[in-house]
């Protein structure tokens, strides 16, 4: 049973999300052990995504209500499974491995699991991409977008943040397991905004603080200067906002081993260059992220459509003003779903898969 229950949970989590694949050497099962008693994984394969209270787990698989807390609130401090707290009421339920418990391991992140989670990145993750639906998106850096266009709300990265009632900050796990794997970067290190409820997750498990718009408007400028990616959750009502690397972060290094990362990242931009005004300084190129720029053999720069994923990044260093960037043509854009929620469902659907527990159905 031991052995099986494993194979179960990663089969579970591979419905969710951008999935959770099998490996050759296995590896996925040993990260799944590091993470997850027995009794733990058979709880996970026992709750759905829906929140639930302890009560309602409990009278379900006929078991202890005390147990099932206990067992609840444990894994909600490992950061298996997500908590929300709503007055006397707390609720429970499942979460994808990305993102979700991957995340959550700011706590518990150490040198063996970074490096058995790179092992896996280069096995099977890095490989498989991020599908049709990215549980992230790319938008442009504020200074990038020129005040006379009239931009959506979830495109602005200043109006996403002051929009939030309540903001918290916590490091950036990819960046925490790139340092521990001796392969990081040394770009900021505290970047990743979370709202709502899902700050309160954070913050309750004191992984993340809370902070104020301002300090969140420095964050995001000094972001911006450090030369990383605004990529909030994709959806129009986010719950965070990542700020990303193409050393660390898993999306863009997966996007980044496509030859053509433009087609595999939702974006509604794309930069330009002016080979008149281009002085050939070459700081865009240390700046883009997917190697989309290069300087030719009349020292200015060009930029490789197929690879831009419209951050902007180039544009706010570019000292002639020769970088913009430009909106895709309405045929090519595309929308972000409402809400997390949507987004889930719409992934899941077009990968075949069913957020009803495999568990619930077999039975």
């Amino acid at each position: 049973m031991t052995e099986q229950v494993y194979h179960d949970l990663r089969e579970q989590l591979d419905q969710y999300s951008v999935g959770f694949p099998s490996t050759e050497s296995g590896v996925e099962i040993k990260l799944l052990q590091k993470l997850f008693t027995e009794e733990e994984a058979l709880m996970f394969l026992n709750l759905s995504m829906m929140l639930e209270t302890p009560q309602s787990v409990a009278d379900r698989i006929k078991e202890d209500p005390e147990k099932v807390t206990k067992i609840l609130e444990r894994m909600f401090d490992k950061g298996l499974i997500f908590r929300l707290r709503k007055g006397d009421s707390v609720q429970y339920g499942a979460v994808p491995f990305v993102v979700g418990s991957y995340e959550f391991q700011l706590k518990g992140m150490d040198r063996e699991f970074a490096d058995l989670m790179e092992q896996y990145f280069v096995e099977a993750f890095g490989k498989q991409g991020i599908g049709e639906n990215p549980p992230l998106r790319t938008i442009p850096v504020g200074r990038a977008i020129q005040q006379s266009w009239s931009v959506a709300p979830y495109e602005d990265i200043r109006k996403i943040v002051s929009s939030q009632k309540r903001i918290s900050v916590a490091n950036c796990i990819c960046r925490v397991q790139q340092g521990l794997s001796e392969s990081g970067c040394d770009k900021p290190l505290e970047v990743c905004l979370i709202f709502g409820s899902h700050g309160d997750y954070y913050v309750d498990r004191g992984i993340a603080r809370w902070i104020d718009h301002e300090e969140a408007l420095r964050i995001i400028d000094r972001c911006d200067e450090a030369g990383l990616v605004p990529q909030p959750f994709n959806a129009q009502n986010p719950g965070g906002l990542c700020n990303c690397c193409g050393d660390c972060c898993g999306i863009l290094r997966s996007i980044k081993l496509h030859s053509k990362p433009a087609e595999k990242v939702i974006t509604n931009y794309y930069a330009v260059a002016d080979a008149d005004t281009c002085s050939g300084c070459e700081i865009c190129l240390d700046r883009c992220q997917m190697d989309a720029i290069s300087i030719d053999s009349e020292q200015v720069a060009t930029i490789d459509r197929d690879r831009c994923i419209g951050c902007g990044l180039c544009v706010t260093t570019c000292s002639t003003g020769a970088m913009s960037l430009m909106t895709k043509p309405p045929e090519e854009r595309r929308e972000p779903p409402a809400t997390p929620r949507d987004l889930i469902m719409e992934t899941a659907q077009k990968r075949g898969k069913t957020l009803i527990p495999l568990a619930m159905m077999k039975g």
